[in-house]
């Protein structure tokens, strides 16, 4: 079988950031790439589960929402991947600095009652702010080239 583009990258040169992966038939990916691979610090999975909710949430309740194809975890917990039709790399990162900080503004994990979620128990809100908060910096230091 040929090897999908993202497991062609090498991990270990990987750094946290926003990479724009795949862009085929309308249809962009980007990695949210929270956590250097492979280094043993990984974004903890009720963390990880409740910032799915809640970017998933903020997105698709967004400006964009009709372009937002999906947004989800990768599965090694080092970030996300944005799926997307329409948007460019620029675009997705005003966008995604944006959807950051309404969910920096959210106090509660949205969809995470028994009937709405399929693992309601596994949730932190605190966590999920945490590591919100340390993307949304990064991306900011990006951007003043720091």
């Amino acid at each position: 079988m040929d090897k999908i583009p993202s497991f062609q990258k090498d991990h270990n040169k990987l750094l946290p950031g926003l990479y724009m992966s795949v862009a085929t038939n309308g249809v962009a990916t980007f990695d949210l790439r929270f956590k250097r691979p492979n280094e043993g610090d990984y974004i903890p999975q009720a963390a990880l589960h409740s910032i799915e909710h809640m970017m998933a949430t903020v997105l698709r309740n967004g400006p964009h929402k009709e372009d937002i194809v999906y947004f989800g975890p990768m599965g090694c917990r080092t970030g996300f991947y944005l799926l997307s039709e329409n948007i460019g790399y620029a675009e997705a990162r005003a966008l995604i600095e944006k959807a950051l900080e309404e969910c920096l503004r959210l106090t509660s994990v949205p969809g995470a009652k028994k009937e709405e979620c399929g693992n309601y128990l596994e949730h932190d809100l605190a966590g999920a702010k945490r590591e919100c908060a340390a993307y949304l910096a990064l991306l900011r230091a990006e951007n003043k080239g720091e």
